[in-house]
């Protein structure tokens, strides 16, 4: 079997890849009998020649590996025909820019695993880049702040080599008394938790930072069960949620009486409740004057986030009045920050993280017998048709959606 790490095509260019040339190399000590191939890259984090170094050939055609795996969608006239590919493909929640993406894939009689379907057997995720989502998310809402108010000036995330350089930064700068609220408790969540931890501002409890006012920074963790709540005033339950939100309504508006900077790190699913819509936003005691949201779900739970923001341009502003875009250090605005492809300013450090993941999860299925049935969960596509699991795309597969 052959596996090619090909190149990313999509614009604008990302420079990630699933695996590094270290762990490439591990990847091929571990199986001898299988073939690794590059496909030749001049925008990828690491050179070509990094790999020609660890002794791997690097191709201008991989066409004739059996397994593709890229990060990003492969566009579709450089989809090859009868192959595996492993791939974000932005497809499951139905996304309709993405439709004829897979209706190519069924066409082209291609297997596609999903990077975001590689799950355990209760649905969490195994393998993806949420942490460095996390991380520059917050950092990135910090450098917000600083630009906004005047109060110091981070650099940009891209500019530094790695993590290391991006905590040196956040050592030079001083947070002023603000209360953050950091919705979320995936790999997102944490990453962003680790930026807040490493600036040592204070976390406490929900029913401290609801009823109480501090003197120095503080922030609060909240789990979907505290920020939503069942309508008929029984307690709720998480995993029952997560299947049938339906019973369910916000409860997000004590927080936003509460809160100056808004970390939006959860997962939203569909026909859950929005966390707070345009007319929360009006309310006289709505607080939230800033929010980096790393889930970025575009006119939806976060009713401020009404576009994705880019790496180049990453703020705007939000006028709850209005409901339109406006300066990002307009006054009486939430500042957004909205970037849709956050780990992609950590190239390096997301790659390396995500090849020893994808190491340990991923490769030894193919060679195990998928004896945890990882692939089998992840397939969305096979014989040209869609697997039982994903069948719920048939009408979005019909245009009927």
């Amino acid at each position: 079997m052959t596996f090619a790490i090909i190149k990313e095509r999509k614009n604008p260019p990302d420079r990630r890849v699933v695996f590094s040339p270290e762990h490439l190399a591990e990847a091929q000590l571990t199986y001898p009998n299988v073939r690794f191939i590059v496909e030749a890259s001049d925008i990828r984090i690491f050179p070509d020649e990094a790999y020609r170094n660890k002794g791997f050939e690097v191709l201008e055609d991989v066409s004739e590996a059996d397994v593709m795996i890229g990060v990003k969608e492969v566009p579709i006239d450089n989809l090859i025909p009868n192959k595996k590919y492993f791939f974000f493909s932005h497809t499951i929640k139905k996304q309709p820019y993405n439709r004829a993406l897979l209706v190519a894939m069924l066409e082209k009689n291609i297997e596609l695993f999903d990077h975001e379907t590689i799950v355990k057997k209760n649905g969490a995720r195994l393998i993806g880049f949420g942490r460095y989502a996390g991380l520059v998310g917050a950092y990135n809402g910090f450098r917000a702040l600083g630009l906004r108010d005047g109060a110091f000036n981070l650099p940009k995330v891209e500019t530094l080599a790695d993590l290391n350089e991006v905590k040196a930064e956040l050592d030079k700068i001083t947070i002023p008394n603000l209360k953050i609220l950091l919705t979320g408790t995936g790999k997102v969540a944490f990453g962003a938790k680790e930026i807040l931890d490493h600036l040592g501002v204070k976390e406490i409890t929900d029913a401290l930072y609801l009823t109480s006012q501090f003197t120095e920074p503080v922030y609060v963790m909240a789990d979907v069960m505290e920020y939503a709540k069942r309508k008929d005033g029984k307690v709720g339950e998480k995993y029952k949620f997560y299947k049938d939100p339906s019973g369910y309504e916000s409860n997000f508006m004590p927080y936003a009486k509460e809160t100056d900077y808004f970390i939006a790190g959860h997962f939203y699913g569909n026909n859950a409740p929005y966390l707070f819509t345009r007319e929360d936003a009006k309310h006289p005691d709505f607080r939230i004057n800033l929010v980096a949201d790393v889930s970025c779900d575009i006119d939806g739970p976060v009713a401020s986030t009404i576009r994705p923001s880019t790496i180049a341009d990453p703020f705007y502003g939000y006028d709850p009045q209005t409901e339109k875009e406006v300066a990002f250090d307009a006054k009486n605005t939430i500042t957004v920050m909205a970037v849709d492809n956050l780990p992609c300013e950590l190239p390096k450090d997301a790659s390396e993280g995500f090849g020893e993941t994808f190491l340990e999860h991923v490769i030894p299925a193919f060679f195990n017998n998928d004896e945890r049935e990882i692939l089998k969960r992840a397939k969305i596509t096979e014989n040209g048709k869609l697997t039982k699991r994903f069948g719920y795309l048939q009408d979005y597969i019909d245009g009927n959606e």
